[in-house]
């Protein structure tokens, strides 16, 4: 990007990540495993990505609590609200998916 001074990148990109969490929290209709099927990522992979982030600023949280941040609630509540059992043809695509990755 050519123009943009750091801070202005990393304030865009925020907003930018803000944006879809918020996106993920309304969209409870999407499971999990369909994004994963779909993009190679999910809920919780951008939570760890968010804990991560932050242990290399030297601030710990917990599983639970990157969770919480991105779904918005305590993962056990929202995955008793909204969580589905996921169909033979979505965990087949899910199969599919992991043996490509590796």
């Amino acid at each position: 990007m050519t123009g943009i001074d750091d801070k202005t990148r990393t304030e865009i990109e925020a907003a930018a990540f803000r944006t879809l969490v918020a996106h993920l929290r309304n969209r409870t209709d999407v499971q999990n495993i369909d994004l994963m099927n779909l993009s190679g990522f999910c809920r919780n992979c951008l939570s760890r990505w968010y804990g991560e982030a932050a242990a290399e600023h030297g601030i710990e949280l917990s599983k639970d609590e990157s969770r919480e941040i991105v779904y918005g609630m305590p993962f056990g509540e929202w995955k008793s609200k909204y969580q589905t059992e996921a169909s033979a043809d979505q965990q087949a695509k899910f199969a599919e998916e992991i043996k490509k990755a590796h």
